[in-house]
């Protein structure tokens, strides 16, 4: 049984028809664009919580990446950071969207790495222009990225046997694990996460979208040199008590990144979005009143 606040996020969403697949989207708000783009192995409604502030400031757009959420989830696709990043883009052109600002999390931040390093090396005539990129946890540098270990063996040659294994009660241990000790998920929370996972079975997909582990390591320096060389605002927002992302990513970030701008959030885990809607917003909107 899923809440009545994941109930309501999907009655007020719309599909982008992307080649034979579905994927949903929630479009709301007015002013300058916002694309929020959510992680593994969850979906936009990672946002709800801070939706509603952030549609007060921004035409806010989020959609569930394909395989993911309320998206279509086809068994046999070979998913992947660069084909999630054209999706952004076929769902920007089709509303007509030339820039946008974005917010990223996870395999988000991955994604907005895609797309900031097109824009630096050579745009496609169709692509949409990044205009800035706040980062929250994620596994920006794959030397600084420690996935759990159902990650690493789901992503290996016995993913494809040990998703039958995957069961509500492993996911709800695995997935708490990640939050701060204080601002675990509440029943409510694990139970629409998962009824998102495992809506049109997700869950038999998921060491297929996680080839973006070495996509990762792939990508790393073409996505470093961009984070590095661009001129565009970045924020990096992070939960230091994340054990996959947190304060060893946020430290790396320092090392590689020039002129560094952080926020450090004591106390929180992999998802500050969840955990401390109030703190990312605050932080956000302060990094925004900055941007030209």
């Amino acid at each position: 049984m899923t809440s009545k606040s994941l109930e309501q996020w999907k009655a007020s969403g719309h599909y982008l028809q992307w080649q034979q697949h579905s994927v949903f989207y929630r479009d709301q708000g007015k002013g300058d664009v916002l694309l929020c783009i959510h992680g593994f192995p969850t979906a936009s409604f990672d946002w709800q919580r801070m939706w509603p502030s952030l549609a007060k400031h921004f035409r806010v757009i989020s959609l569930d990446l394909l395989g993911f959420g309320f998206s279509d989830k086809p068994r046999r696709h070979v998913y992947s950071v660069l084909e999630q990043a054209d999706i952004i883009t076929v769902l920007l052109k089709s509303l007509d969207i030339e820039e946008a600002h974005l917010l990223a999390h996870d395999l988000g931040d991955s994604i907005a790495q895609e797309c900031l390093a097109r824009q630096e090396t050579s745009p496609p005539a169709d692509s949409f222009n990044v205009r800035s990129i706040c980062f929250l946890n994620g596994g920006l540098f794959p030397e600084a990225h420690r996935p759990r270990r159902i990650q690493t063996l789901l992503s290996g040659p016995l993913g494809p046997l040990l998703v039958y294994g995957l069961n509500e009660k492993k996911f709800k241990q695995s997935f708490s694990a990640v939050f701060g000790t204080d601002t675990q998920p509440s029943p409510e929370d694990l139970a629409d996460f998962w009824y998102l996972i495992v809506l049109h079975k997700g869950e038999k997909i998921a060491h297929r979208l996680l080839q973006y582990i070495p996509e990762r390591r792939k990508h790393r320096d073409r996505w470093l040199k961009a984070m590095q060389e661009t001129r565009i605002p970045m924020r990096l927002i992070n939960g230091l008590e994340d054990p996959v992302s947190g304060r060893h990513l946020l430290e790396r970030y320092r090392e590689l990144i020039p002129n560094p701008d952080v926020v450090e959030l004591e106390g929180i885990g992999h998802y500050p979005q969840v955990e401390a809607p109030g703190a990312v917003l605050s932080a956000f909107l302060d990094f925004h009143k900055k941007i030209p």
